[in-house]
């Protein structure tokens, strides 16, 4: 759902100029377990306990102020407060060509963020496919993501963004990328087993909301939920989330807006991008505060669904589209925010 932020998807490259003497240091030197009396027989059992449930991993995309090497190696610091991941989105044929996805795996190891890439070879403003998708091409994509996985094991890959709304303006493009998935899929998993192998799909769509700032109407009859059962093998349900392109206030987002999930599917979800922009149109405005509400109340919506993932869209605001462009947690020259405040106490 990002508008015109391939910016910074080009230039996550630029990275790699960036020379690092060393990497994060990691205590080396540990104490000695102690000998503690134990005691033996049947009152040595111990007692049952529950599994706790899986820790919510928050974090931030690619997003520093520019990519000037201050701000570029600033961005990290500031994104460590904000969680422990950050996003790389962009074009397929980076990791055919191996440049920005690579570098962000590499600044991971430097930086000791986990790094979730996000990739797509279909655009989903327009549904198209960015370049086709010919048997030279689809092997091109699966050797690359093969090696790439055998490489560099990471813990998150998603294949498709928002693929639901390929579906509903390009649904030539959509059967293919099906079989695409699930061929990237088995052969990730061969390589690299515990890597987590996922599709997102864009969560207002899905819900057949097509009002606000969509232009549309809001129809739940055209909701697109069956299209999870298309991708039986994603590892997690994983999507986008802009709720503010429909609802004028979070006030007005229902109380079981995310739990809905949870009656579509059993796996455990993901938002990979998530925002509340602080301005708006005549007639759809916003504010710092109401940013800062939505943050509040989506941790709120979403405690029963204990997503595994929750990423906020932008660390700083990007040269983007309307309203896109003023939904950074920070804007430019901020070091703390209503928003940064919100998002940094849950």
């Amino acid at each position: 759902m990002r508008k015109a932020v391939i910016l910074v998807v080009v230039l996550a490259a630029a990275a790699g100029l960036i020379i690092f003497s060393g990497v994060l240091e990691t205590p080396t030197d540990e104490p000695a377990p102690q000998e503690t009396d134990q005691p033996t027989g049947p009152e040595a059992q111990e007692p049952e306990q529950e599994e706790p449930a899986e820790e919510t991993l928050k974090g931030v995309s690619l997003s520093p102020r520019s990519f000037t090497e201050d701000d570029f190696v600033a961005f990290f610091a500031k994104a460590a407060e904000a969680g422990e991941v950050i996003t790389w989105a962009g074009d397929w044929m980076e990791l055919v060509n191996g440049t920005a996805p690579v570098t962000h795996m590499g600044l991971s190891a430097a930086f000791g963020y986990e790094p979730v890439i996000l990739l797509n070879y279909l655009d989903p403003d327009t549904g198209e496919s960015l370049r086709g998708l010919n048997p030279e091409l689809r092997e091109a994509y699966l050797t690359s993501l093969v090696g790439f996985a055998e490489e560099h094991r990471p813990g998150y890959i998603a294949v498709g963004v928002e693929v639901n709304s390929v579906y509903l303006k390009s649904p030539d493009d959509y059967p293919p990328f099906v079989g695409l998935f699930q061929d990237a899929y088995d052969a990730v998993k061969a390589v690299s087993p515990d890597t987590v192998v996922f599709t997102v799909f864009q969560l207002e769509r899905m819900k057949g909301l097509h009002g606000g700032l969509f232009g549309g109407e809001n129809d739940p009859s055209s909701s697109q939920w069956g299209l999870i059962d298309d991708f039986p093998s994603t590892d997690i349900v994983a999507f986008t989330s802009y709720p503010c392109l429909v609802f004028g206030d979070p006030s007005e987002i229902p109380d079981d807006y995310y739990t809905e999930i949870l009656s579509h599917t059993s796996k455990p979800i993901a938002f990979v991008e998530l925002g509340w922009f602080r301005e708006g149109f005549p007639g759809w405005e916003s504010d710092a505060s109401e940013q800062a509400e939505f943050i509040d109340r989506f941790f709120l919506l979403t405690e029963e669904a204990e997503p595994v993932l929750v990423v906020w869209s932008f660390l700083y605001d990007v040269d983007a589209a309307q309203p896109f462009d003023t939904m950074g947690l920070l804007d430019y020259d901020e070091t703390s925010a209503e928003a940064w405040d919100a998002w940094t106490s849950h």
